[in-house]
């Protein structure tokens, strides 16, 4: 039996700037990834690199490096090479592609397939090049061996849920809400079970960062109302607290301070602080709309469960979405360059 070897020190460039979205959380995410010392040509390179991209996408796990963690890779192997008489000589190359899906982190291969394309041009490298074009990415053992990779991280996420759970809640204890809400976020929503779980504990993590969060917006606006109880004071407490999140529990604790400022500024003063804190009960007044809304759905539904579900449904797609959107930020604030063990898989 033929063995296939990949060894190699993983240090990854991520370029995540503005790259994560929030629809790359909840799904299954494959990182192209080709090592440096590689003996593929910098054209070549490029151009295996777009097509493991295409194969992601067109297999529906294409996406930002929202997590590093999986990977998708390639070997190439030149089986056998010919000269074609010219004018102009070409050269034909037989290559054999050894795809791999894994975990990059725990130095972990899920799977692999063997795939031959053939290439020709007027230099080896463009030959190369041409059978790196030749490969099809809806190829029947390229999805099947993608769908094996898949499964694997479904299992992954199946086995070692408790483990990620207790990650996040460590990092709560820490006071780190953002890395525990961007840890259980990337938790696929196809691995129903660890999804749904950390789903509920999304909810009262979410719900210490925007109490925390309000807790320190109020006592630097304090601060600064205090230094300067003037226009340009309210101005700096308006910008400061426009942050606090309308969820937060702090709404009856905000709103006696608002009043207190607003009762220090001269009649003229008023009107400006008084549109910012509009604006803000506007934010304040809409997601609280939209959660009513959420709660009404499918009350037309003769079933009780069914309406109950519905509404619990349409509560959880905003939810989600507000943890998403820290999870995203969180995303882009990892360090750029991510260090693996070396890979050793055959």
């Amino acid at each position: 039996m033929k063995k296939f070897i990949l060894l190699f020190l993983i240090v990854i460039q991520f370029n995540v700037n503005a790259q994560v979205k929030l629809d790359d959380f909840g799904r299954i995410i494959l990182n192209t990834y080709l090592p440096d010392n590689n003996s593929i040509p910098a054209e070549a390179k490029k151009a295996l690199e777009t097509k493991l991209s295409q194969i992601t996408t067109n297999n529906g796990m294409g996406g930002s490096s929202a997590n590093p963690r999986f990977i998708i890779t390639a070997i190439l192997n030149v089986t056998t090479k010919d000269i074609v008489p010219g004018p102009p000589q070409m050269i034909t190359q037989n290559i054999e592609v050894t795809l791999f899906v894994g975990d990059a982190i725990t130095n972990t291969a899920f799977s692999n397939t063997i795939i031959s394309v053939k290439g020709v041009g007027t230099n080896e490298n463009k030959a190369l090049i041409d059978a790196i074009k030749n490969i099809n990415p809806k190829n029947k053992e390229i999805t099947a061996f993608l769908e094996e990779g898949k499964n694997k991280i479904i299992n992954y996420y199946a086995t070692q849920c408790d483990f990620i759970i207790k990650d996040a809640q460590t990092s709560v204890k820490q006071e780190n809400y953002d890395d525990a809400i961007y840890q259980l976020s990337l938790v696929p929503d196809v691995c129903q079970d660890c999804y749904f779980k950390c789903l509920d504990i999304l909810t009262s993590i979410y719900q210490q960062k925007i109490d925390a969060d309000c807790k320190s917006i109020m006592n630097e606006a304090k601060v600064a109302w205090s230094a300067s109880q003037s226009p340009e004071g309210a101005e700096k407490v308006g910008n400061l607290i426009s942050a606090i999140k309308p969820l937060a529990s702090c709404q009856k604790e905000l709103s006696l301070f608002v009043k207190s400022i607003e009762s220090k500024l001269k009649a003229d003063e008023k009107s400006r602080w008084q549109f910012k804190m509009k604006q803000y009960q506007d934010q304040v007044n809409y997601q609280k709309e939209q959660m009513r809304i959420a709660e009404a759905k499918g009350i037309r539904d003769d079933s009780y469960r069914e309406n109950q579900a519905q509404r619990n449904l349409e509560l959880d797609k905003i939810r989600v979405k507000a943890y998403r959107e820290i999870a995203v930020e969180q995303a882009r604030n990892q360090p750029k360059t991510v260090t693996y063990n070396n890979i050793y898989w055959r």
